[in-house]
């Protein structure tokens, strides 16, 4: 049977639907963020001004951390007893004499220049004496010893006599060591007062004249 040839418009029409149904290839659509930058000029530049300030917020806060000034680290590095002695005729007297070796850390960027260095004993909260040390001065991130002696003689205890005399009897008797320094540190043109302090309980054995335990804190 011979097959019968095909109508030409016919063909002419499916070729049609074939071109109809054809999508046109077009570029892609940039981002939204990207279209938006091409389009307004103006928004460029707010960007870019807002990439500025916070690149000079961050450098700001950075400078204000490293140059904020600190006040001095104080800790012990030797604290010796010389001699304890409690004495009772004709009235109640404490004679203490103890040194001290302070450790002083500057951990700021600018050099520390201290006034004084004060050194305190107290028994039971209250102050038995004190006494002052020479200023001096630490330079930026460095570290400086500071000797201090603590001589009380002849001190009369009015306050808690009987538990002083309970304690030396003992022979541990509780001693509280006070140290303080003021400063101040020279940041550009101003002087920045800044000041360093801490305690420490000690437990003195009044009979072997030596330190039992001794715990510091700031």
């Amino acid at each position: 049977m011979r097959a019968s040839p095909k109508d030409p418009s016919m063909a002419n029409s499916v070729a049609a639907e074939q071109i109809d149904d054809t999508v046109p290839l077009l570029p892609p659509r940039p981002p939204r963020r990207q279209f938006l930058l091409l389009c307004c000029p103006c928004l460029r530049c707010h960007f870019s001004l807002l990439s500025t300030l916070a690149l000079a917020g961050a450098v700001l806060a950075t400078a204000l951390f490293l140059l904020w000034p600190a006040d001095p680290d104080l800790s012990i590095a030797r604290l010796r007893l010389h001699h304890v002695h409690l004495s009772t005729s004709p009235a109640i007297y404490l004679n203490v004499s103890i040194s001290l070796s302070l450790k002083v850390r500057n951990p700021n960027f600018f050099s520390l220049d201290y006034r004084s260095l004060e050194a305190a004993i107290g028994y039971r909260g209250r102050r038995l004496g004190s006494a002052m040390s020479d200023g001096g001065c630490v330079g930026a991130r460095q570290v400086s010893y500071v000797d201090a002696e603590l001589f009380l003689d002849g001190i009369r205890v009015i306050h808690d006599i009987v538990y002083l005399i309970e304690d030396y009897r003992k022979g541990s008797i509780p001693f509280e060591t006070i140290a303080e320094v003021q400063g101040k540190l020279r940041l550009i043109f101003i002087d920045i007062p800044v000041q360093g302090n801490f305690s420490c309980s000690v437990q003195v054995n009044a009979q072997n004249q030596t330190i039992i335990r001794q715990d510091c804190y700031i």
